[in-house]
């Protein structure tokens, strides 16, 4: 790659052990990409200390946060003394709820460890304690997952996750000279040019947050990791609709970029989009589609009459709750039903919080910083489940052998109170 004399004195060491291992590593990640160059980003996402009780062990065995940032974010062996962040940067959720150790089956001494040594690390070096899968919300519009990034506002984005980089083609350079971290820039390669081609049918409406996830969640399973291009859906959705249309789109397959025509500043035409070439094929999103789509997630859902636990990854507006939900609570003991509702620590102020006391005067429990799929955490005796995120009811039942039933936030709600899922 081309490197500028400050990236090459960088890599030298000038700025310590720890920059110039970094600096290795996204050398190596672009080379073997092919990157042209670096680009300059200002604003990082990333998991840097202890959050799951194997780090923790990890940490207390190899010397501490730095060993575990050199092991697992600098892929070295060696330990080396990390530095304070300089790019905005937030904390990834964790693999557990500190404020509920009992639910999340952890230790009072690993809630210790990880608010003495862990949280209290991440701030030392100037990360900011967002704890979730979503840092965007409440952030710049340009500062999104990727997916959400890449077919809404156009920005180009590079992920460094489980060890494997994931390449959205060439970033853009605007703000290059405000820039304080690095990436590596490529091309747009042909597995990255659009190849398919999604059209929803004139009588399919795609409205809903449950709508939206069935929507990914079939464009996914049939693209897999190739790109779509989407025309007909209507306007655009607001960030809870496009939350859910990529982590479904991710979970059944593995899009990580799509073009969505009129939206996307690359795509104002689907000939655009494809840049002259052809779609390999072109499918149609109508009732029939949607109906399948929604079988297919719900088929390991067998017993309607055994339901323990509610999960509600996040709640958007009092909407959601449906007609006269609030006013509901879950019939039985709470170790007989569960209401969950997962939210990200900084969303407990203004409307958010009034949703959340809605939630708890009712009996349900409100979770911050992880989710099932990540903490492997259910009440104790949960056998089945109601979600209303197509991700979560995808991955449940393989990580955890729960039942999953997934429909609206509303149809969950009703599910826990009754015990019994009746949606069709």
């Amino acid at each position: 790659m081309r490197l500028t004399d400050a990236e090459k004195a960088m890599a030298d060491g000038r700025d310590g052990a720890a920059v110039a291992k970094a600096m290795d590593l996204l050398i190596r990640y672009g080379e073997a990409l092919g990157a042209e160059a670096l680009v300059e980003t200002r604003n990082v996402t990333g998991t840097v200390t202890a959050t799951t009780p194997f780090m923790r062990d990890f940490a207390l065995e190899r010397g501490g946060m730095d060993a575990v940032f050199s092991e697992f974010s600098l892929d070295s062996q060696e330990v080396v003394q990390i530095p304070k962040v300089k790019a905005f940067s937030s904390h990834l959720q964790l693999g557990f709820d500190p404020h509920h150790p009992v639910e999340m089956g952890v230790s009072e001494e690993m809630v210790r460890f990880y608010y003495k040594k862990s949280e209290a690390e991440a701030a030392r070096l100037g990360v900011q304690i967002l704890n979730t899968c979503t840092p965007y919300r409440g952030q710049r519009a340009d500062a999104g997952r990727a997916l959400r990034v890449d077919g809404i506002v156009g920005r180009r984005v590079l992920q460094l996750r489980a060890g494997r980089p994931h390449q959205h083609g060439r970033p853009r350079e605007r703000r290059r000279r405000h820039a304080d971290a690095a990436h590596p820039r490529l091309g747009l390669p042909p597995r990255r040019r659009p190849a398919r081609h999604a059209r929803r049918a004139p009588d399919m409406p795609v409205e809903s947050v449950e709508d939206w996830g069935l929507f990914g969640y079939w464009m996914g399973d049939w693209v897999q990791e190739r790109v779509p291009v989407i025309t007909g859906v209507g306007a655009v959705p607001n960030l809870p609709r496009m939350k859910h249309f990529g982590a479904a789109a991710s979970s059944s397959g593995g899009v990580e970029m799509f073009h969505r025509v009129g939206v996307t500043p690359e795509a104002n035409t689907a000939e655009q989009a494809y840049g002259g070439n052809k779609p390999l094929e072109v499918r149609h999103y109508g009732p029939r589609e949607r109906a399948a789509t929604l079988e297919r997630i719900n088929a390991n859902g067998t017993d309607r009459r055994r339901l323990r636990d509610a999960r509600l990854p996040a709640l958007h507006d009092r909407a959601d709750l449906g007609s006269g939900a609030a006013d509901r609570r879950p019939q039985g003991p709470r170790e007989q039903r569960a209401v969950d509702l997962h939210a990200a620590r900084h969303q407990g102020s203004g409307h958010a919080q009034r949703l959340h006391q809605i939630i708890e005067d009712a009996g349900g429990k409100i979770m911050t910083d992880s989710c099932s799929a990540m903490s492997r955490a259910v009440p104790p005796g949960t056998k089945v489940v109601a979600l209303d995120s197509a991700k979560q009811a995808h991955y449940l039942p393989a990580i955890l052998g729960l039942q999953a039933w997934f429909g609206t936030t509303a149809q969950c709600i009703d599910a826990a109170c009754s015990g019994r899922w009746s949606a069709p």
